[in-house]
């Protein structure tokens, strides 16, 4: 007859509860980061109010137009010198490329056997290059206030370094993870040098840019936040590590440039219109098309450094 303590061992070993049944973490065990859909939608809506808030104050209102237009009149003076150097630069933002840049990323995602994350890529460029043709062709407005070039032509965003930027987004996506802090910081180098092409040809206004990479950023995050779980494979879903370090050494250095940069566009701008008072090293023209050409890097840079940042969210995270 069993005792009272062997019914309790047999009691005790056959009861289960919540806590008992979970599985516990261990060395060899997969934790989950953070849910990447609250991460992806606030950062889409941050984007899509910054292309809002670029297009109004530069397109709409007299000070913007008039500070891009000594961009456009000083670019002049300087095109026939760059104009060798970047054409080749301006290359990359064409029809081929965008095709190009589909192939080569949908193709490392199905070499690597990650279906889904070449389908999400796929999306990506597509959707990146076909919104911004809307809200250039269909959604934003021009009325010219200053100047001749374009002037009533809209021209934001840039379908060039939309081209250039969704690309490698896309590549962010299907990239191992180990990959992925080299692959921001070519792809932030990359848009870096398509913008400064753009605006120093006198392709498009430094607006131009910045909302064209806000576009692949507001896009990205999207697609990111509703991308299904599990869909960058089984090595995201490791333990924080493998790649993890790099990463955040990327995004900080990419938000040490854009930083700077930025505060530089700005002030460069507020001086063309007269605002900084002090002793000019350049005239107005030279002033407003180096803070052009800073609002490049500084989007450039801090693009990546936000993509970098959400693709790191969601391919680590599980969803119910």
């Amino acid at each position: 007859m069993p005792t009272s303590e062997g019914r309790l061992a047999r009691h005790d070993g056959s009861r289960t509860g919540p806590h008992d049944s979970a599985p516990r973490p261990g060395p060899g065990r997969p934790t989950a980061r953070p849910t990447a859909r609250p991460a992806g939608l606030t950062v889409t809506l941050a984007a899509a109010l910054g292309i809002w808030l670029v297009w109004w104050a530069m397109v709409t209102t007299w000070p913007g137009q008039r500070v891009e237009d000594r961009v456009f009149v000083t670019a002049d003076r300087f095109q026939d010198v760059v104009n060798h150097l970047v054409e080749p630069v301006l290359l990359l933002g064409s029809p081929p490329w965008l095709v190009t840049g589909f192939l080569v990323a949908c193709g490392i995602g199905l070499l690597r056997r990650r279906l889904a994350a070449a389908s999400l890529a796929a999306v990506v460029i597509l959707g990146s290059n076909l919104i911004t043709q809307v809200i250039k062709d269909g959604v934003f407005y021009r009325t010219g206030l200053v100047g001749e070039w374009n002037r009533d032509i809209n021209t934001l965003p840039s379908g060039h370094v939309t081209v250039v930027a969704a690309a490698w987004a896309a590549l962010l996506l299907v990239v191992p993870r180990g990959w992925r802090p080299a692959t921001a910081l070519a792809g932030a180098a990359v848009t870096c040098a398509m913008s400064l092409a753009t605006i120093a040809d006198r392709w498009h206004r430094p607006s131009d840019v910045v909302a064209a990479v806000l576009v692949v950023v507001a896009w990205t995050s999207l697609v990111h936040a509703l991308a299904p779980a599990g869909w960058a494979g089984p090595d995201d879903l490791g333990p924080a590590g493998g790649g993890d370090g790099a990463a955040l050494l990327v995004i900080t250095l990419l938000g040490t440039v854009a930083v700077p940069t930025a505060v530089l566009s700005v002030l460069a701008a507020a001086a063309a219109e007269g605002h900084v008072r002090g002793t000019a090293l350049w005239d107005d023209g030279l002033t407003a098309y180096l803070g052009g050409l800073l609002a490049g890097c500084a989007i450039s840079a801090f693009g990546f450094a936000v993509l970098l940042w959400v693709c790191r969210t969601a391919a680590g995270s599980r969803r119910a």
